[in-house]
């Protein structure tokens, strides 16, 4: 496996990004190592929030809501998946598939050592996050699900996903910002997309982000099928609070919340939300009204471990 690394100064002066990098090791498989990149950031004694990002972005997505979270004090973690942002970036698009994606975060996720976790997903981060909630439950203390999914390729995809995939494929140059300006209802400024097009020095970096759209099930002998089946076997079960926060202006997962809101148990008796003027990614949209949106769901489920751990120190 070749894997390619983002220069360092390719991150330099991101506008709204002044966050430490922080780096854990993992097997990639075939002898090879491969280095995740993850922000850590607020107090570590204060409740773990986990912001899993999805296609083709990257933690970046995440710099208007860390700085509500932190300050309501939060532990916030937002690592990127490998292919995306400061993560290594296996240069063949072979090198992915939807179960190496979740080994790769899963092996992640037990390196660093989390409990009574708050997880945040959308897009790719719920088809990736909701997997790791389903295998590790003891680990996760609630979910939060904006606009994302767990498709198990029984249901035809909506127009607009196969829309989105045959243009993945088709076109010549990956436009990583353009994507993220189009599925935004607020227009992205230049330093902004800078931010977004920052880990892709040229194509050879996008392997990942092209092969993404590909791995999303969408017939039933899909080889994540039968793991997604089951998964959702756990989640169905699931007692575990679950809110779900759509925004109003998505095509490709409208309607998902509520499908969540009908199978998984834990969505019972939630004050679930639709975030109005927000598009796919609703977290450049809304991203601190959003940031609330978690504050409130830890406070009115009290999940919080903060004092459960100043109580012990």
């Amino acid at each position: 496996m070749k894997v390619l690394r983002t220069p360092d100064q390719c991150f330099e002066n991101l506008v709204g990004y002044k966050f430490e990098p922080n780096y854990i090791d993992i097997d990639g498989g075939h002898g090879t190592s491969l280095r995740v990149h993850y922000l850590d950031e607020g107090p570590r004694n204060g409740q773990t929030v986990l912001l899993m990002h999805g296609e083709p972005s990257w933690s970046y997505l995440y710099r208007k809501m860390i700085p509500g979270l932190v300050e309501a004090g939060f532990r916030v973690l937002a690592p990127d998946l490998v292919g995306f942002g400061r993560s290594d970036k296996p240069s063949e698009r072979n090198d992915y598939t939807y179960q190496r994606h979740v080994d790769w975060m899963t092996q992640w996720f037990k390196g660093m050592n989390l409990s009574q976790v708050v997880l945040f997903c959308q897009d790719w981060g719920g088809l990736i996050g909701l997997r790791l909630v389903a295998e590790q439950t003891k680990c996760f203390s609630g979910v939060v699900a904006a606009n994302t999914f767990l498709p198990t390729g029984d249901a035809a995809p909506s127009e607009a996903f196969s829309d989105w995939q045959s243009f993945s494929q088709t076109v010549p140059v990956f436009p990583t910002s353009k994507i993220i300006d189009g599925a935004t209802v607020s227009a992205l400024s230049d330093e902004v997309k800078r931010g977004y097009d920052a880990p892709y020095p040229d194509e050879s970096y996008k392997a990942g982000a092209r092969q993404f759209p590909l791995l999303v099930p969408t017939k039933p002998d899909d080889p994540a099928s039968a793991p997604n089946k089951a998964a959702w076997g756990v989640l169905s079960k699931l007692e575990t609070p679950f809110l779900t926060a759509f925004s109003d202006k998505d095509p490709v997962t409208v309607g998902g919340d509520k499908l969540f809101q009908k199978l998984i148990p834990g969505t019972k008796g939630q004050n679930h939300v639709t975030i109005n003027d927000g598009g796919h990614f609703l977290q450049e949209d809304k991203g601190e009204e959003l940031a609330s949106v978690i504050i409130k769901f830890v406070s009115d489920n009290q999940l919080s471990t903060s004092e459960k751990v100043q109580e012990n120190d």
